[in-house]
């Protein structure tokens, strides 16, 4: 008999259903969009529709299974990711009571006001969990509880979007690591809840237990069975964040493995030790991994693909991305100046990025041009990354040696070579670059014996396609750069804190 692994990826913009035999080839996929609903009245508020989200999940796996035309029983396990900090709220019969999806704002006024009762907090918090107020769920529930007091006073439990998904096709309640840790209140080093700043903030007791990736959490229920058409006897497995499961789909599994993950916002994440002492900077973000024994250091570039598909609608005249990106390859290093203003670095502790711009435009229009432009936003996204993954090496002492590259911005071949060169490290760019379902895929294999660990599932499944070696003089040219866009920034974001220019992003709370 055949064996495939079903997985279910609930992204920011859309929902998914991709079947994977137990080699990592994909077989079929089922996907539709979906949409997070501001609450009237609720500035800053991304609810989560769970109710319309199952319809389409439930749909997803129907029409991936009669793509493929497979029997049911074939599927051995099923197992899920999301989007990080997504939150859905049950009461004690387990029936959802409330959710918010990854950006949701609404929290502004609860995380400031931690802040001014609690000085100390957010910083004690940090050093345990590798989060700040910004994304996480105290301050989310806070909301609730002060603004919805009916629902809280019923509110027994919460999980991650990934969990809910779980929890719909088994019943079974339960969070892992990788994204439970997004949501603050938790312990890098013992990978479980830490409940102190719970208590402090004056919340309840709503944790679910903790099972690790991987691990089989049940079987999926007769209903699921009934509205779904899988097989009672498909396991049920816990899977995890769409970025650290993601790098493990990339075969990132080992101290020191470095990724870049080039989509609408570039996360650069490196492997550290669970036990790592973090800054108290609190630059960077800090989440466990779906490896045991692992976290992971992350810095987050807002918006970079999305300011990319932005330039090419605005003024790319009609071109695609391979057309700009051939243009953009006969400009010089350092697109003659030219220092875009878009995401800032990361920091975490007071996360705001600039007013959008392009700096140091001239009016000779055989330099600045549309493709003097593209390439400065290729090194602009190239050099943010560097600059966080030089923070991430300043705290943690893990220095990597090669990098690999994934999502969509990988997919270019100017852009794979700046990174290598401004970085100065070799880019490996892998056959499969939309990671994260494999990696819940590898994740199937695991709760199913198919494969002992992550990093065996990786080896036996990541093919490298194309490598990229760091070029000294460029690199070297590209040091001189980046010094000069921190200043450039640095003045622009004078401008956004004197109240003359609008961010392009705030946290909550700032």
């Amino acid at each position: 008999m055949n064996r495939y692994f079903l997985v279910i990826d609930a992204g920011t913009g859309s929902i998914r259903a991709i079947l994977f035999d137990t080699t990592g080839n994909q077989i079929s996929i089922a996907q539709y969009e979906w949409e997070h609903i501001a609450e009237t009245g609720v500035a800053g508020s991304m609810g989560f529709d769970f109710v319309h989200g199952w319809e389409l999940a439930k749909r997803c796996i129907r029409e991936s299974i009669a793509k493929a035309q497979i029997n049911t029983s074939e599927i051995v396990a099923v197992s899920a990711s999301s989007m990080r900090e997504g939150i859905v709220v049950y009461d004690s019969e387990k029936r959802e009571l409330w959710g918010v999806a990854n950006v949701d704002g609404r929290s502004g006024e609860e995380v400031s006001s931690l802040k001014k009762a609690f000085p100390s907090l957010e910083s004690e918090s940090y050093a345990i969990s590798g989060q700040t107020f910004a994304l996480s769920a105290a301050p989310r529930l806070l909301w609730l509880k002060n603004n919805r007091l009916s629902l809280y006073k019923k509110a027994r439990y919460f999980t991650m979007i990934s969990d809910w998904i779980l929890f719909k096709l088994s019943g079974e309640l339960a969070s892992e690591p990788s994204n439970a840790g997004t949501a603050g209140s938790f312990s890098l080093r013992n990978r479980n809840w830490d409940k102190r700043e719970f208590e402090q903030c004056g919340l309840k007791d709503l944790f679910v237990p903790i099972r690790e990736s991987g691990e089989v959490l049940g079987h999926i229920s007769a209903e699921a069975s009934r509205e779904t058409g899988l097989s009672r006897d498909t396991l049920v497995v816990m899977g995890g964040g769409d970025v650290q499961i993601g790098t493990a789909g990339l075969g990132a599994s080992k101290l020191g493995d470095a990724v870049v993950l080039g989509g609408s916002f570039w996360q650069q994440v490196v492997n550290i030790p669970s036990d790592a002492k973090l800054s108290n900077e609190m630059l960077l973000r800090v989440n466990p991994h779906v490896v045991r024994g692992m976290s992971q250091a992350e810095g987050i570039t807002f918006f970079t693909g999305l300011v990319m598909r932005w330039f090419r609608n605005t003024f790319g005249c009609g071109k695609s991305y391979v057309e700009l990106e051939a243009m953009a390859a006969s400009v010089p290093v350092g697109s003659y100046g030219i220092t875009p203003i878009f995401s800032d670095r990361m920091n975490y502790g007071e996360w705001i990025h600039a007013s959008p711009s392009f700096i140091g435009l001239g009016l000779d229009e055989s330099k600045y041009n549309i493709a003097s432009m593209f390439r400065s936003l290729e090194e602009n996204a190239c050099i943010v990354s560097a600059i966080n993954l030089e923070n991430i090496k300043a705290f943690s002492g893990v220095s990597p040696t090669s990098i690999t590259f994934a999502s969509g911005g990988s997919n270019g071949s100017l852009w794979s070579q700046i990174l290598a060169d401004v970085t100065g490290l070799e880019v490996r760019v892998p056959v499969v670059k939309e990671a994260t379902a494999l990696g819940v895929a590898m994740a199937c294999g695991i709760g199913s014996g198919e494969y002992k660990s992550f990093e065996e599932a990786g080896k036996n499944i990541v093919k490298i396609e194309r490598m990229y070696e760091p070029n000294a003089a460029n690199h070297e040219q590209y040091g001189e750069i980046k010094e000069r866009w921190l200043k450039v920034y640095a003045k622009q974001m004078e401008l956004v804190r004197d109240g003359i220019l609008e961010p392009m992003w705030k946290a909550p709370g700032i």
